[in-house]
């Protein structure tokens, strides 16, 4: 198993990246999350999956481990495969991921091209556990808004509101909208508290 390359970056596309290591040139599958992480640089450090099927060999990277721990726990749920996982990863950050399946937010995996409700359920299901028994998953969740989050709360405080109520009605915005930045948080939470 390959788990990393480091060399030169020859291309860089928002589908693949060219790299060579030792006078060898890989072609490494990436999603946009990625995409968006490698850097100018020439010199990369990517971490890959490779998945083996009867007729071809294909080198996915990734510029974090955790995005490729995601996709690996992707791969295991029924009905997904190596594109669908990473359309998912394209279109949703590790961390809006893992928030989305811990959070049991179907309506945001589904809003992803090809993925219908019992595929989004199934990823849920399947994964649930799984995602919060992760290392990094407290870490990913912790960076996926939860400041934007706290500096929602603390101003809807300062305005006079409880804590308690202003908390539940973020935390369902949230739910449907996990990107909110915190002005849109306080305006939501304003027109409903």
């Amino acid at each position: 198993m390959i788990t990393h390359i480091s060399g030169r970056m020859i291309e860089k596309t928002p589908a693949y990246v060219i790299v060579e290591a030792a006078g060898v040139g890989y072609m490494l599958h990436i999603s946009l999350h990625t995409y968006g992480l490698l850097s100018g640089e020439e010199q990369q450090h990517i971490y890959t999956h490779l998945h083996i099927k009867e007729d071809a060999h294909t080198l996915y990277g990734f510029a974090e481990p955790s995005e490729r721990e995601v996709f690996r726990l992707l791969l295991s749920v029924s009905g997904i495969g190596t594109s669908t996982a990473r359309n998912l990863l394209s279109a949703m950050s590790p961390a809006e991921m893992v928030q989305a399946i811990s959070g049991g937010n179907a309506a945001s995996i589904q809003a992803v091209k090809g993925i219908g409700a019992k595929t989004a359920q199934r990823v849920i299901l399947d994964l649930k556990d799984k995602i919060l028994s992760l290392e990094f998953s407290e870490e990913l969740s912790k960076s996926s808004g939860n400041t934007a989050k706290e500096e929602a709360l603390s101003a809807l405080e300062v305005l006079g509101f409880a804590r308690r109520s202003a908390e539940k009605v973020i935390d369902k915005v949230l739910a449907d909208q996990p990107s909110l930045g915190v002005e849109e948080m306080i305006k939501y939470a304003l027109k409903n508290l």
